[in-house]
Parts: C-alpha cells; sequence; structure tokens
C-alpha cells in the first residue's frame, strides 16, 4: 500500500484547483490524501464538490469565530482532529498568521510567474505591463501574502488580442496541471525523509 501524507484543502470559493488535486489523489500511487476540505465561507460551491468527490467538507465562519485568531483556532483544531500534516490552499482568500503559518506547512497556487504580481487581478496587471509572458506559481505559505520559497511554475505566452479572462482561462487550465505535480513532489520528498 501506497504510503500518503494526510493532507487538507482550504477554499473560499467554487474550488478548481482543489478539484484537481483531489482527482489527482484517487490515483493508488498518488503520494497525498485528501481528509478534509474546509472553507472560510458556507456558501463555497467547492464544499460540494468535495462532498461529491467523497472527501469531508465543512465550513468554519470566521465572523462567527469571532475573527482571525478564533478561526485560526477552530482551523488548527479542525485540522489536528484529522491528523492532517499538509495543507493546500487553493483559492483560499484570507491570510494566515504567522503563528498559523509557523504551525503549518502550507502549499498555495498564485496566477502568476512570482515575484512578478503579487495579490489580486495579476491577468489585467501582466496585460496592462505588456508582458509577454504570464503563469502561475507554487510556493510555500508565509505570513507575507504570496513570497513563499518557490516550488513549481508554468509559463504560457500572452497573445496578440488577450483580455484578462482568455489570458486567465489558459494560466487555469496550467494551475489544474501544476498543482498537483507540485503536491506530489511536495509529498514524494517528504515520504523520503521519512525512510
Amino acid at each position: 500500500m501506497t504510503r500518503r501524507i494526510e493532507t487538507a484543502a482550504l477554499i473560499s470559493g467554487r474550488g478548481s484547483n482543489m478539484a484537481a488535486l483531489l482527482a489527482a489523489a484517487e490515483a493508488p500511487d498518488y503520494p497525498a490524501r485528501f481528509r478534509v476540505v474546509i472553507s472560510d465561507r458556507a456558501d463555497a460551491a467547492g464544499l460540494e464538490t468535495a462532498r461529491q468527490a467523497g472527501v469531508e467538507a465543512l465550513a468554519i465562519d470566521a465572523k462567527a469565530a469571532g475573527g482571525r485568531a478564533g478561526f485560526e483556532a477552530r482551523l488548527d483544531a479542525a485540522l489536528r482532529e484529522r491528523g492532517v500534516e499538509l495543507l493546500c490552499l487553493a483559492g483560499f482568500m484570507r491570510i494566515l498568521s504567522a503563528d498559523f503559518c509557523s504551525r503549518w506547512r502550507a502549499l498555495n497556487i498564485h496566477p502568476s510567474l512570482l515575484p512578478a504580481y503579487k495579490g489580486l487581478d495579476t491577468h489585467a496587471r501582466a496585460l496592462a505591463d505588456g508582458a509577454r509572458e504570464h503563469g502561475c506559481t507554487v510556493h510555500w505559505v508565509t505570513p507575507e501574502l504570496d513570497s513563499g520559497e518557490i516550488v513549481a511554475q508554468a509559463r504560457v505566452p500572452v497573445l496578440a488580442g488577450d483580455d484578462a479572462d482568455r489570458l486567465a482561462a489558459r494560466v487555469l487550465a496550467e494551475e489544474h496541471k501544476l498543482y498537483p505535480a507540485a503536491l506530489r513532489e511536495v509529498c514524494l520528498a517528504a515520504l523520503a525523509q521519512r525512510g
């Protein structure tokens, strides 16, 4: 039986990258197993996607939890209860505190070639700058937005006539391939260190 890293996905919306990760993890030799998908929004469409894939899905309301500290305490408890070892942020729209980041190893996927275009509206910003190349980055999560060590990147050309939506669609297609591949490599490395 393949050894696996117990993993959780954090989402805020539709969770298309989460769906790509869950699909990859269905392979018997994939080195990550998703124990739970957690959203900070009860109406996140990705929660139903996770349930349909047979993965536990739950929402933790930040306001009901009493703000960031309360939210992170509930999130921490939920992850520990399920034996999670690694987090994958997939369209999770909250910045995690330094304290939380010190306790949890977490990957994120960002729609730009970091360090370029941290934050939001990456596709429109790349077009406005006349960039010839754009793409996506898997990186380790740190308290500073989109600034952690880069794990993997995929590039796409910016084409004549591109608008933000067209460019975003091409980048998203690469995200759906890059994130599962990067998670595989991270988990294989972690398992190799364990011997």
